[in-house]
């Protein structure tokens, strides 16, 4: 009995130093059952129309460091690549590292326009001006009022592994931006724009710059921005994107949004969406239509998507 006894007082003194230390654990969920259709004369190669599942479950932990600090992970549990890890230093701001998608920096300023649901590029064949990148990381602070994020990857490999080996033909070459975004005053109005630099395999690096602003006043949401791709000995890419968003109530929103990708040959990629969404806590139905003319700078060739979506988070 003394020996159980003795056991048991040493779990109890275990259990109380784990306690200590120990954060905070919750599980978060969502599912996404959409109807998807394409009619566009270049996109005979894909499914005329299909209802797609989609669903992620993910544990998110943090605790709170000696000197403030507060770290925190999320881990997608049904795909052990979707890894989030951060750090909040307070005034110091916050670092973190992303597994599949960096993001921040001047991706997060590809399209500042409002809209309801997607982007007017979602889902249809569009060459249009955008920064994206691999696993990464990401670091923002608030300086004056201003909110600046950078990022860095090094177009590695998204394997949940941690021996950080890439597999051979993926691309090495790194990726780096930064961007800013600036409310000013209480006007409604928010400037934003960033540079970076995307890694390409074939060595030659891409210049991305985007400027743009956006602006609320009441149930109306506008906005406009530049996206500029220059790589060397090649003609500048520029894409204009513009868009408008109403809400109707607090449960319901339409956009309509245009975009114009200028390449320097004779024919513009020019696009348009619209967009609806409505919410019923978390229950949420959206849909969208973007349609793409002179896709891929070709005269007539078209590209159009329609997608209807019931998602629920829980």
């Amino acid at each position: 009995m003394n020996i159980k006894k003795i056991g048991l007082t040493a779990l109890a003194g275990s259990m109380v130093a784990l306690s200590a230390v120990a954060g905070e654990l919750s599980v978060s969920g969502g599912m996404n059952i959409t109807h998807s259709s394409v009619s566009g004369s270049v996109d005979a190669g894909q499914s005329a129309s299909g209802i797609g599942v989609e669903n992620a479950v993910f544990a998110s932990g943090s605790t709170e460091l000696d000197n403030g600090y507060v770290v925190s992970l999320t881990q997608g549990i049904n795909n052990s690549t979707s890894t989030y890890l951060s750090v909040d230093m307070g005034d110091l701001g916050s670092l973190s590292y992303v597994q599949t998608d960096a993001g921040g920096g001047l991706e997060a300023l590809d399209d500042m326009t409002p809209s309801a649901y997607e982007e007017v590029n979602q889902s249809v064949a569009s060459t249009a001006v955008e920064f994206l990148v691999t696993s990464g990381f990401a670091y923002s602070n608030t300086f004056g009022g201003a909110t600046v994020g950078l990022t860095y990857s090094d177009g590695g490999s998204t394997a949940a592994v941690g021996d950080g080996i890439i597999d051979t033909g993926v691309s090495t070459n790194s990726s780096t931006s930064i961007g800013i975004t600036y409310p000013v005053a209480d006007t409604g109005l928010k400037l934003f724009g960033g540079v970076g630099t995307m890694g390409q395999a074939d060595g030659i690096d891409h210049d991305v710059e985007i400027m743009g602003a956006t602006y609320a006043m009441g149930p109306v949401s506008v906005g406009y921005q530049v996206n500029t791709l220059e790589e060397a000995g090649q003609s500048d890419d520029e894409t204009t994107i513009a868009g408008i968003a109403f809400n109707i109530n607090e449960n319901m929103a339409i956009s309509y949004g245009i975009q114009d990708t200028d390449d320097g040959s004779a024919t513009d990629e020019e696009g348009s969406g619209f967009s609806v969404s409505y919410t019923m806590g978390a229950l949420a139905l959206k849909a969208f239509n973007n349609k793409v003319d002179n896709s891929g700078h070709s005269a007539g060739a078209t590209s159009e998507a329609t997608e209807f979506s019931l998602s629920v988070a829980f």
